[in-house]
């Protein structure tokens, strides 16, 4: 059943964006103000290493929720970026999620993080997700979560690290 849904999600990816989005660096809309912004979806998903990850155990971090596929090469660049970021700003309280839409089974999927040497936590996702968070036909995109659960920034395409240390600032202050 779990195939069937993935192969859904990538029909669907590969109808409406035949490829990434590949702009890089460009913010897509502005910081949501907190009176403004709506609460996050309420979500619950197992990382490749087996530990649950949900809203509710990240509250009171600031949670970068990262669209992305294997096979995407704006996803894949942006991959040493973010492990950076990770390494610098999670003891600030910055959390990062990789939730990939690869149509693949998950142990190629953990092959991949493992070459990659991504640091922070990985899920591959399932349609429910992708429905609870709406983050468009392309990928990668990247959703920002301020400690509250409110969904704050949404960006459409690689993410420059100058511009997720720059939000994750601007949120931290709040």
């Amino acid at each position: 059943m779990k195939k069937i849904i993935l192969l859904t999600i990538m029909a669907g990816l590969l109808i409406t964006a035949p490829a990434c989005h590949k702009e890089t660096g460009k913010s897509n809309q502005a910081v949501e103000p907190a009176a403004k912004a709506q609460p996050a979806p309420d979500f619950s998903v197992i990382g490749l290493d087996g530990q649950e990850l949900s809203l509710a155990s990240l509250k009171g971090k600031v949670i970068l929720v990262n669209f992305w596929a294997t096979w995407c090469p704006p996803c894949r660049a942006e991959i040493p970026e973010f492990i950076e970021a990770y390494n610098e700003l999670k003891d600030r309280g910055l959390e990062i999620l990789g939730f990939s839409v690869d149509d693949l089974p998950e142990a190629e999927l953990k092959t991949f993080v493992t070459r990659a040497k991504m640091n922070y936590p990985v899920a591959l996702v399932g349609q429910d997700i992708v429905a609870a968070f709406k983050p468009g036909q392309y990928i990668p995109t990247s959703i920002f979560i301020d400690r509250t659960g409110r969904l704050r920034y949404k960006h459409v395409g690689q993410l420059a690290k100058k511009d997720l240390v720059r939000i994750f600032e601007e949120l931290e202050k709040e």
